[in-house]
């Protein structure tokens, strides 16, 4: 009797270590929000972290920009300019989402306290759409007005470009971007930053027959 029980708890051990085995679940570990991890090759969060970082600092420290801006607020009672964000462009093969380069540079350079920010795209229309409405349902003393919007001085653009080299089971990835301030009135180029510091060689492994 005993000797049946050990072998039917025996039993139940063996299933209960091939379910767990045959798991379906993810295994997941939380690391630091900077670790860098590269599973693909492809476009990531730490290749967005290198290219902001550089197109930041070159804009902070751009002389051309600091004297525009003395220049500017020498005229407008101290005001700095203002931007508005224009589109990133993606101009590889790969999904790369622009929307965050663009964020990060507009969030790093409102906090410098260097230039201001006016809202564009989906963010202007919904304010836009909020101000109409408020001119029928809101009192006269609290709805906002009409046609007062700030506008901006100049147009921080961008594009992300790839250029991919193969032979065999290796692939060579390089990333070009570029982030451009140009005057909205003149079309003039106040500054461009280029970053190509991102390359890599993603090796295949090699198919087994």
């Amino acid at each position: 009797m005993k000797k049946g029980i050990s072998v039917l708890a025996l039993g139940i051990m063996v299933i209960a270590l091939g379910v767990s085995g045959c798991s379906s679940s993810p295994k997941v570990s939380r690391v630091s929000a900077d670790t860098q991890v590269d599973l693909s090759g492809n476009w990531n969060d730490t290749d967005v972290r290198t290219v902001c970082d550089t197109l930041i600092k070159e804009a902070l420290g751009a002389p051309r920009i600091d004297a525009y801006i003395r220049e500017f607020a020498a005229g407008h009672k101290g005001e700095p300019p203002t931007v508005i964000v224009g589109r990133f462009k993606n101009t590889s093969s790969e999904h790369i989402d622009t929307n965050i380069i663009s964020s990060l540079m507009r969030a790093a350079i409102i906090n410098s306290g260097k230039l201001e920010f006016v809202e564009g795209g989906d963010a202007r229309d919904e304010l836009r759409a909020e101000r109409t409405d408020q001119q029928g349902n809101a009192s006269e003393a609290t709805a906002a007005a009409l046609a007062n919007e700030t506008g901006a001085n100049f147009m921080l653009q961008g594009e992300v470009n790839a250029v991919v080299d193969r032979a065999g089971n290796t692939t060579v990835r390089s990333y070009f971007v570029k982030a451009t301030l140009t005057n909205l009135e003149t079309n003039r180029i106040l500054w461009e930053g280029q970053n190509n510091d991102i390359k890599k060689v993603i090796q295949q492994p090699r198919a087994k027959f």
